[in-house]
């Protein structure tokens, strides 16, 4: 079987470390993250709720956006602020690395 003709903009392999973390929060909300280190998205981490399968690059930056992890998440104002507690722990500040 031949694949037809895609236009690769990129196909590289990396070596990358997970964390998998679990917590209730303050409000009883339950999560369940997969987080990705890797050397791509400069420093930002991927974040994975592993409950709603959704993820995102997320860096200190983004979790100063307003509204950004409700939108990505589907979270309420109150679960969001406390996974952006969380958070902050986590990401720490973006290096960029290129």
């Amino acid at each position: 079987m031949q694949l037809p003709e895609f236009d690769f903009m990129s196909d590289t392999t990396e070596e990358t470390s997970t964390r998998f973390v679990t917590f209730i929060s303050p409000s009883l909300k339950r999560f369940d993250l997969a987080i990705t280190n890797t050397n791509r998205f400069y420093g930002k981490k991927l974040i994975t709720d592993l409950q709603a399968g959704k993820t995102a690059i997320i860096g200190a930056d983004d979790l100063e956006e307003e509204g950004y992890l409700e939108h990505v998440f589907k979270l309420e104002e109150e679960e969001a602020a406390e996974l952006a507690q969380f958070l902050y722990f986590v990401v720490g500040t973006v290096n960029f690395t290129d």
